[in-house]
């Protein structure tokens, strides 16, 4: 909701897709941090970090609010507070991948990614029909009262969370969702990141599946995401409802995806399932921003939704099944790491769209995406595509 009420403000107050896009790329300058908060998370608890990260959601949240009572709010206030909004924001997707591997049997890692997933798509989908409708009858001030009342609702509900028995036993590994252990007495926070740098960088299956996040992130995501409102209503003609739908077609597609991947997810091999996804999501796109037709587009976005979900989620297993649970909050911080390729995917279509148009920048950058996921599935073949990969084991 907040996403797309603040990018449909900004467009609108502006007309331009270079502070559109300059709006998105904010909100995700704290990837640079995130594997230092998956840092903190290992040593003093994901659920507690995470609990923290969501209540200053809602204080930025309710900042916004104030500055739209007082009618105060402009488009340089909106980039100041997503530029705080944004050391923080785009660490939560690893942090509650983290929080679900640490809280769920391995057995039931799959369905339990799939269903976290589900509640995010489903989320997306009414956030998109609901925040685009609610501000275009209602106005921006009821808006927020209701996404602060969200954001809240999600504070007391993380802190809900409890790790099974079963998996805080003294057998057990120690849950990293449970409160600080004595394996951190006298070790240097500084020493617990570079270990978690280090220990992604040693395994191939880990680094290959940063890259792919990486790539995506500077390809894909940028035309589903912070661009979707200029694509609305410059490419495709279409109000703040029209954005809306678009937006829940893609979520659409994505919450049937997580649906699958959690009923169907353990007769699947993540790895393979990742990197092909990926290649037909590219597909899909491309048909997308090269089409006139609104129906049309709209069917392939949800295609797109689809594939996006399974590579993403299959992406998200094999990290978590590669990776030891002492290390499970560093390595999903350093997977928000690669997020920091989409505001620079953003940043280059918002200064290269205006010069050579929209289609032909989308052409360059999904192509681009293609040749690089060729690349990766080529180079990491061996630990990725046979079938004793640690990451596909059941």
């Amino acid at each position: 909701m907040e996403s797309l009420i603040l990018g449909w403000f900004m467009l609108v107050e502006t007309g331009s897709v270079m502070l559109l896009s300059l709006y998105g790329s904010l909100l995700l300058v704290g990837t640079l941090i995130s594997p230092l908060l998956g840092m903190l998370g290992d040593r003093f608890g994901l659920r507690k970090v995470l609990a923290t990260m969501r209540s200053c959601y809602a204080l930025f949240a309710a900042l916004i609010l104030l500055l739209a009572l007082t009618k105060s709010l402009s488009p340089t206030l909106v980039l100041v507070i997503a530029a705080l909004a944004g050391l923080i924001r785009p660490t939560d997707i690893g942090m509650r991948s983290a929080l679900v591997g640490a809280t769920v049997p391995p057995s039931h890692l799959t369905a339990a990614m799939g269903i976290s997933r589900t509640t995010q798509d489903s989320a997306r989908i009414g956030g998109a029909l609901l925040g685009t409708g609610f501000m275009a009858v209602f106005g921006m001030v009821p808006a927020y009262l209701v996404i602060c009342g969200f954001y809240l609702a999600g504070v007391w509900l993380t802190l809900q969370v409890r790790a099974p028995a079963a998996m805080t036993s003294p057998e057990s590994i120690p849950s990293p969702a449970t409160a600080v252990t004595t394996k951190h007495a006298g070790v240097s926070p500084w020493r617990e990141l570079k270990d978690g740098l280090a220990y992604v960088w040693q395994n191939p299956r880990l680094r290959a599946g940063m890259y792919l996040a990486a790539l995506v992130n500077l390809t894909a995501f940028p035309f589903t995401g912070a661009l979707m409102p200029y694509i609305a209503r410059d490419v495709l003609q279409l109000d703040q409802q029209g954005l809306g739908w678009l937006v829940a077609a893609f979520g659409t597609g994505a919450l049937i995806g997580s649906v699958g991947l959690s009923a169907f997810g353990s007769q699947m091999q993540p790895a393979r399932t990742m990197l092909i996804a990926c290649l037909v999501w590219h597909l899909c796109l491309f048909g997308f921003v090269l089409s006139s037709n609104l129906i049309v587009a709209i069917v392939l976005l949800a295609g797109a939704g689809f594939m996006q979900s399974l590579s993403m989620i299959s992406l998200s297993i094999l990290l978590l099944r590669t990776s030891h649970a002492q290390y499970r909050g560093r390595v999903m911080g350093v997977r928000m790491l690669a997020i920091y390729t989409l505001p620079l995917g953003l940043l280059a279509a918002g200064a290269t769209i205006p010069k050579v148009g929209f289609q032909s920048t989308a052409i360059a950058m999904l192509t681009l995406g293609v040749l690089l996921a060729i690349g990766i599935t080529y180079v990491w073949r061996q630990d990725l595509l046979r079938s004793s990969a640690a990451g596909d084991a059941l």
